[in-house]
């Protein structure tokens, strides 16, 4: 894949001008809106649920990508994919069936996104790969936004780009945590096709442009 998605993750708007910033990225060079469901048990945090989501989903304008950091996901396929998900990512850690899983969300008309904690071995996916769209690599730990990125993500990222280009599959590279101007170009260099930005977007005092720098900076 040659043009680099950049996908603000929502968790870090301001959810007092939820709209507001809905509208931002809708009139940004973003490309996805990333929306992280924590459940307080899988995760140490609780985000927001379906209301939220059927409000974003709304008003966004882009591909709507759904991280399901959520022990049991299983459960709520149907409803994310009633809500308009596009993309539905769940836990390998979460999935004691992962490959039903899958199959489950690609019955729903979405497409299918595997997520991987800082300690799980990505060759733990060589079965699955080629049912899988998009595999999220988490550069920090899940459940908070705002933490220092790891450095290990580059060589989990060079790992599974082999691993996708031995299998032929055609699964996207997603990472998210703590990905900025000092990290994306060698994220994507390394072989990621998406970065999830969410404190380095927000905290930004032009969002609209350092989206744009962003996205720029790992397609030039």
């Amino acid at each position: 894949m040659s043009n680099k998605l950049i996908a603000p993750s929502v968790l870090a708007a301001d959810f007092a001008n939820l709209q507001r910033d809905i509208e931002m990225i809708n009139n940004s060079d973003a490309d996805w809106f990333h929306i992280d469901i924590m459940d307080g048990v899988f995760v140490p945090n609780i985000s927001f649920g379906m209301p939220v989501l059927q409000a974003i989903t709304k008003y966004a304008k882009k591909t709507i990508d759904v991280h399901l950091m959520i022990v049991d996901p299983d459960r709520y396929i149907k409803t994310f994919a009633e809500l308009g998900a596009n993309y539905l990512t769940v836990h390998f850690e979460a999935c004691t069936h992962l490959h039903r899983t899958l199959q489950a969300i690609k019955a729903e008309g979405m497409k299918t996104g595997v997520a991987l904690n800082p300690h799980t071995n990505v060759n733990l996916l060589a079965d699955v790969i080629q049912d899988i769209d998009l595999v999220c690599i988490m550069s920090v730990n899940p459940g908070f936004g705002g933490q220092s990125f790891i450095e290990n993500t580059y060589n989990k990222v060079a790992q599974l780009k082999s691993l996708i280009t031995e299998k032929g599959a055609n699964t996207l590279i997603e990472i998210d945590g703590g990905v900025s101007d000092k990290n994306s170009k060698k994220l994507t260099d390394t072989g990621a096709d998406v970065l999830v930005a969410g404190s380095f977007i927000f905290k930004s005092k032009n969002q609209t442009q350092t989206i744009t720098n962003l996205k720029q900076s790992v397609n030039n």
